[in-house]
């Protein structure tokens, strides 16, 4: 499942009866607040650190959606004998442009399935760990690639993205020890939505650097924060509470009666032979695909259409292609509160509200989308691709 699913799943879980909840876990143990014994709880600090680590991903995702607009822009250069000529550092004609930007993805579709395998097997953490660290440093590797040969930028490009593939699927990991099925909707919300954040600071710290400082710093800037969180996980979270040395015992309570995994649970095999004869299953990936076709067609080459169509300068740019992840972000915690609202209610059922609310995006998505080719302006086009 794409990570935008993840992130819709995640918004319109399923909120949990007393009932149900007590046909499948027992009978309710006694929420904790906040605050345990003064001390935030550890699964929201998992959480938030598992928000920045989202965030993280995105910027070293689309950093280069930015730099190659700068990397193929006119720059000055002052030669040692005091001469001055203007000139792109790389003259990619679009062809070259779009396999490098899609490099990425080549190998971020290999892992995807490996990943959960490997984090069921070693842990969440270390998975999830070690994909953004690998991402990290390569990302900071990519200037003097790119100088020495363009193959070897796609190839670093392509490493990152095996790298970070394994990464969504190695949260669930820790979502399974970490999440109890109460707060699940919640957790996994928060920290999915960490994604639309990460863009949202990327594109115009991205456009800021290349047009003031140069676009070699977008890549060392954002792999060292990347690093830097890399640090803060090791140190503060563990694969599950019991593993935990700062955690409260009234915590772990709470989490070991409500979530309670056992080895047989994580021993099973998944029903693959049902999954790929599902009709709905099959529907859901043909609904993904053709949504993310449109949203990364949107993340690798809105920069570039900024600049190339509307004639925007570099930074203002990165500012502008920022614009729909904000709107976004806040769509995605409005709409998740509105689907509860609505199966709060008892009007429509859970199945009703995701067929609602899917499809009436994907249709506010290519009407929009065919506006703006329709009026090529602007302010407008800005407007329609933010909608």
């Amino acid at each position: 499942m794409t990570e935008e699913g993840m992130v819709e799943e995640g918004e319109m879980g399923e909120t949990t009866d007393m009932n149900e909840y007590t046909q499948l876990y027992g009978d309710k143990p006694e929420k904790t607040s906040w605050l345990c014994r003064w001390k935030v709880k550890r699964r929201y600090i998992v959480a938030l650190l598992a928000f920045f680590g989202f965030c993280n991903i995105y910027m070293l995702r689309v950093n280069l959606s930015v730099a190659v607009v700068a990397m193929t822009s006119n720059q000055t250069h002052t030669f040692p004998n005091g001469s001055v000529q203007t000139y792109p550092d790389f003259e990619w004609d679009s062809g070259t442009q779009g396999l490098i930007l899609a490099s990425f993805f080549y190998g971020y579709i290999i892992t995807q399935i490996p990943g959960g395998y490997l984090a069921t097997k070693y842990g969440g953490k270390r998975i999830f760990l070690y994909g953004v660290t690998a991402t990290a440093i390569l990302t900071i590797l990519t200037p003097p690639l790119a100088h020495i040969h363009t193959s070897l930028l796609v190839a670093a490009r392509v490493l990152a993205g095996l790298c970070e593939g394994v990464t969504y699927p190695s949260i669930h990991a820790i979502w399974s020890r970490w999440a109890p099925p109460l707060e699940q909707s919640r957790i996994t919300a928060f920290a999915f939505s960490g994604m639309y954040m990460g863009t949202v600071i990327a594109m115009p710290l991205a456009g800021i650097l290349a047009e003031y400082v140069n676009w070699e710093s977008i890549f060392y800037v954002f792999g060292l924060i990347a690093l830097l969180w890399c640090l803060l996980w090791w140190w503060f979270v563990e694969d599950s509470p019991d593993q935990d040395r700062s955690i409260t015992d009234q915590e772990l309570e709470y989490l070991q009666n409500t979530i309670g995994v056992t080895d047989r649970e994580v021993g099973c095999s998944p029903p693959w032979r049902a999954m790929l004869t599902s009709k709905p299953v099959w529907a859901i990936i043909i609904a993904h695909f053709t949504e993310n076709w449109g949203f990364y067609t949107l993340l690798t080459s809105l920069p570039m259409f900024m600049r190339d169509v509307l004639e925007y300068p570099l930074d203002a740019a990165g500012v502008l292609a920022a614009f729909p992840y904000i709107l976004m972000a806040v769509v995605v915690q409005i709409s998740g509160y509105l689907a509860d609202t609505f199966r709060a209610d008892g009007k429509l059922s859970t199945t009703h509200i995701r067929k609602l609310f899917t499809c009436g995006a994907y249709l506010g998505q290519a009407m929009f989308m065919l506006l703006t080719a329709l009026i090529m302006s602007r302010g407008t086009s800005t407007v329609f691709l933010s909608l």
